[in-house]
């Protein structure tokens, strides 16, 4: 290997752009990977969602922090996989990628359980893997009622994405050796996705799909959008400068407690 190059920067085997329709439908298996906790009344909504996407994902698998025997039968209700986990995003996001790799997945596509994927977005992420793509994430819409401040937060949200970091909110997807030859998703509960994120860019093949996801604006309107902004990007600084995210994930929960009983 060629002294300071990443595993990650081989060229791209996939099927070429212009055989992808014919070929990426019967060769690549899509599984999605959705981590939630306590959250079936979101779920029920998405689980139908994901069998109606165009193109839709093989593998659907849900991974319980709550092991909720209402949650486990909602997905049997939904023909998805149920997996009970020990709560956190990290760990839930890494057991489910270990059994959709398990299933023969060649792409892995995360979403949150509050979240609303694009009708066509199972398509595109197909399209974009056939096309040589490592990976790649969806545009932040918030759900709900549009106003000026939603607007202004997603056009900021975008040049972040442009320039800085992507995060889970956002369905990242990335390729099965793309995954394998990075960090993958780091077993913590805060900023688990950020060393795949900062390997799939080293790439220069980590893309933008020009979809919105639509991300439930439930806890945004109950923290407040501009203060939940402003308390992500202190926790976003704080991981930047070497703070444990066990620790900031204790400060977030004490936050959050402490707005609570005002």
């Amino acid at each position: 290997m060629v002294a300071g190059a990443h595993p990650l920067d081989t060229p791209a085997t996939d099927t070429p752009a212009t055989d992808s329709a014919a070929t990426d439908s019967v060769a690549t298996r899509l599984a999605v990977v959705v981590p939630t906790l306590s959250d079936d009344a979101a779920l029920a909504r998405l689980l139908p969602l994901l069998g109606r996407l165009a193109r839709a994902p093989e593998d659907v698998i849900v991974v319980d922090g709550a092991a909720s025997e209402a949650t486990a039968e909602l997905c049997r209700g939904a023909g998805c996989t149920w997996m009970p986990s020990p709560p956190g995003r990290g760990l839930q996001l890494t057991a489910g990628i270990a059994a959709a790799r398990a299933a023969g997945a060649d792409v892995l596509w995360m979403v949150h359980a509050d979240c609303e994927p694009h009708a066509l977005s199972a398509h595109a992420i197909r399209e974009a893997t056939a096309a040589g793509a490592a990976g790649g994430y969806f545009g932040f819409r918030f759900g709900g009622a549009r106003s000026a401040l939603k607007r202004f937060l997603e056009v900021c949200i975008a040049w972040r994405c442009r320039l800085s970091m992507v995060y889970g909110d956002q369905g990242i997807f990335v390729t099965r050796a793309a995954y394998d030859a990075s960090p993958g998703i780091r077993p913590q509960p805060l900023f688990e996705e950020v060393a795949l994120v900062r390997a799939l860019r080293r790439t220069r093949r980590f893309v933008a799909v020009p979809l919105p996801i639509t991300v439930s604006e439930r806890r945004w309107q109950r923290d407040g959008l501009l203060r939940r902004t402003l308390r992500n990007r202190a926790l976003a600084l704080a991981y930047l400068l070497g703070l444990d995210p066990v620790t900031l994930e204790r400060w977030y929960r004490a936050s959050r407690a402490r707005e609570a009983r005002r």
